[in-house]
């Protein structure tokens, strides 16, 4: 019997006889692979901040969560700034309501900042870290630690008045397989070492391996760690007197013993040529109240650049939790930069994090939250595209930016 009713829209377009693009035409909305978006269905963005405490008093015209939703797909388009998140909103109101009420309309400028400037940055952290397991699990991510490198990075325009030598300084703990920044954290008294070990602290880290420069080379880190159930490969330098001593000794008898076994690699690439050569033995250390915990191993890497017929040469050591393969210390050493070229680059270039004159209150750590949300969200995009273009095509776009949407729904 022949009927007017439209038939159900399949799971995933292109199943059966329906295409993207007739889809499309049916008014569905669909992601970035083809899937079409229930846009009834609740999203995992609001169950993960629902328990956000909203500062402002109770006749606000716009809905924490809503202001929070804007503010991120206006990141992901490349707003930098409270001004330019509105000017997306009104913009692009038609689109955002397919997904939040925007029962008032546009939020202003003067909304976005003012959320953004007494927000609970704790509480939004801690929705964040909501956010990325329910945002994992959607996207069959495993967003567990692996491979965590822990560093900062200073918010460089976003300083006091008066104040210019002493930006704020985020703290991240950046995962270098998967891109994703998993816990970030604004230092404030006690500076990176202290910020760090609250990331650290925010973290199940078992059976992963944490890296992270000599700063963090110290006793409190070592066994924040090992109480998450993760190991460590942390660089050691001179602020760590006694140890550096012990270490380049051991070292240095060890490249002298015809036994030990080196690892060397050989790399070509940016008019460089990169010689890397490194070993590892067992170590036990000196006792002592600042002695690090579960310390088993020690390693060297060293590195010769060639550049324009000149040789820079470099030695650097580490401190292990555990006994690896020399191949992989190697490998997590040089994994360790992902931080830098996968996140703060990411966040000084394509995001523009340092040009952003948001200084007041809480203002800079939750704008340091919401950009590592945006990067996460581009980073889980599948597509293989370059990052600017993700932004470029959502901006450009609808489509493209539903497409981005649908990742946190």
């Amino acid at each position: 019997m022949a009927t007017n009713s439209t038939p159900a829209l399949p799971l995933r377009v292109g199943e059966s006889h329906v295409s993207k693009g007739l889809a499309l035409a049916m008014g569905a909305i669909v992601d970035s692979e083809g899937f079409a978006i229930d846009s009834e269905a609740p999203m995992i963005f609001d169950e993960a901040f629902a328990d956000v405490p909203d500062p402002r008093d109770f006749n606000s015209r716009h809905e924490l969560l809503d202001v929070l939703f804007v503010a991120l797909a206006a990141v992901l388009c490349g707003a930098t700034q409270c001004t330019e998140m509105a000017l997306f909103a009104k913009a692009r109101l038609d689109l955002l309501r397919q997904f939040v009420p925007l029962k008032n309309g546009a939020p202003s400028h003067d909304t976005f900042s003012r959320v953004l400037r007494i927000l609970d940055p704790a509480a939004f952290h801690t929705g964040f870290m909501r956010f990325m397991t329910a945002f994992g699990q959607q996207l069959r991510i495993d967003v567990s630690p692996k491979r965590v490198a822990i560093d900062g990075k200073s918010l460089r325009r976003a300083y006091k008045k008066g104040a210019a030598h002493m930006p704020p300084l985020v703290v991240t703990a950046f995962e270098c397989e998967t891109f994703l920044s998993l816990s970030e954290i604004v230092a404030e008294t006690g500076g990176e070492a202290e910020a760090a070990l609250k990331a650290i602290r925010y973290l199940s880290l078992e059976g992963a391996i944490v890296t992270g420069d000599a700063l963090h080379c110290h006793r409190r880190m070592t066994a924040a760690i090992r109480e998450k159930g993760g190991d460590y490969i942390l660089a050691v330098k001179a602020n760590q007197s006694k140890l550096h001593r012990e270490v380049i000794a051991a070292l240095d008898a060890a490249a002298a013993n015809p036994k030990t076994r080196f690892h060397q690699t050989e790399e070509d690439g940016h008019g460089r040529h990169d010689v890397r050569r490194a070993f590892i033995i067992p170590f036990q250390q000196s006792p002592g109240k600042n002695a690090l915990v579960d310390l088993v191993a020690v390693a060297r890497v060293e590195t010769w650049r060639t550049e324009n017929g000149k040789t820079i040469y470099k030695q650097r050591h580490y401190a292990l939790s555990l006994l690896l393969p020399v191949e992989e210390v190697l490998a997590f050493v040089r994994g360790h930069w992902a931080i830098e070229n996968n996140l703060h680059w990411n966040l000084d270039v394509l995001i523009r994090e340092d040009y952003c004159r948001s200084r007041k209150d809480n203002g800079p750590a939750n704008l340091a939250i919401l950009r590592r949300t945006a990067l996460n969200v581009l980073h889980a995009d599948p597509r293989k595209i370059p990052l600017t273009h993700k932004r470029l095509g959502a901006r450009w776009e609808d489509q493209q930016l539903l497409g981005l949407i649908a990742h946190v729904r």
